[in-house]
């Protein structure tokens, strides 16, 4: 097919897929592969919002806070000079990333911190860097 003054557009090549490449090796592999997939996606993802959760100062604070004690949104947003919406934006994107949970008491939310997240987090840090594991010759 001609495209403009003369040029031709290269026809497209088929290549297989890697899901198409599983399958026909082993169509049960097929299944392993969007196991695979979404295991991995949804890792990447989850600790995408973790850093750029972690990636924010004052998130940082708010998380040395709940290290100490867990403590009511009210408390928290007392001892910031910002905007109660502000802080209340800043909870939300450390809820988002799973760092902290919220307990309703009354009309009261109470936060407190997701120990596991942040090890998770700091353990594929240490994996991607690979601090401490031994060096291979």
């Amino acid at each position: 097919m001609r495209v403009g003054a003369g040029r031709v557009r290269p026809s497209r090549v088929e290549k297989p897929c890697v899901r198409q490449v599983y399958a026909a090796v082993d169509p049960a592999a097929t299944i392993g592969y969007f196991v695979i997939v979404l295991i991995s996606r949804y890792t990447n993802e989850g600790m995408n919002r973790v850093y750029r959760a972690l990636a924010d100062p004052t998130r940082r604070q708010i998380l040395a806070l709940l290290r100490e004690h867990d403590m009511p949104a009210g408390d928290i947003a007392s001892r910031f000079d910002q905007s109660w919406p502000t802080i209340s934006g800043h909870l939300k994107q450390l809820r988002e990333a799973d760092l902290i949970q919220a307990d309703r008491h009354g009309t009261t939310l109470v936060y407190h911190l997701n120990v596991s997240v942040l090890e998770e987090a700091m353990l594929a840090l240490m994996h991607a860097f690979r601090i401490g594991t031994e060096a291979s010759d």
